[in-house]
């Protein structure tokens, strides 16, 4: 991770960004994201949306939305050759520090259920899943 370097993505990267999920996220259970989505998230809050790049190259993605009450973090996606090398968890605690400096108090992740190897990763960082709701979500 020596050359590691987080920061907020720039407009110009939105494309590489759906390129490297393509790869690197977990997309079979719902629809693509598309182009006009994350430039409409990039354009609505710009710092939201932190990569992690080594080499100019994006080895890592969060999505720390924060809606002024609560904040949500999504699409945390690390290049599967990186996995285990600590990028997860320096884009978590980015995610994180970002909230608190927006004085946020709660923040949540949306994990799929069948991920296994992100349900650690997130526990390792301190999170745990709520038994007493589910998410419900309809298409537009």
């Amino acid at each position: 991770m020596t050359n590691l370097v987080l920061r907020v993505a720039d407009s110009r990267e939105l494309h590489a960004v759906l390129t490297f999920w393509k790869t690197a996220a977990e997309n079979n259970s719902r629809p693509p994201d598309t182009p006009a989505a994350l430039a409409a998230l990039h354009l609505r809050d710009p710092e939201a949306l932190i990569v992690a790049v080594e080499r100019d190259r994006i080895v890592g993605t969060i999505i720390a939305g924060w809606d002024g009450w609560r904040c949500h973090l999504y699409r945390l996606a690390v290049d599967p050759e990186r996995r285990r090398a600590g990028i997860g968890r320096a884009l978590i605690a980015a995610a994180e520090d970002r909230i608190r400096s927006l004085g946020g108090t709660r923040i949540d992740a949306m994990v799929l259920d069948d991920n296994p190897r992100a349900h650690a990763i997130w526990a390792a960082r301190g999170y745990h899943r709520q038994q007493d709701w589910s998410r419900w979500v309809k298409p537009l």
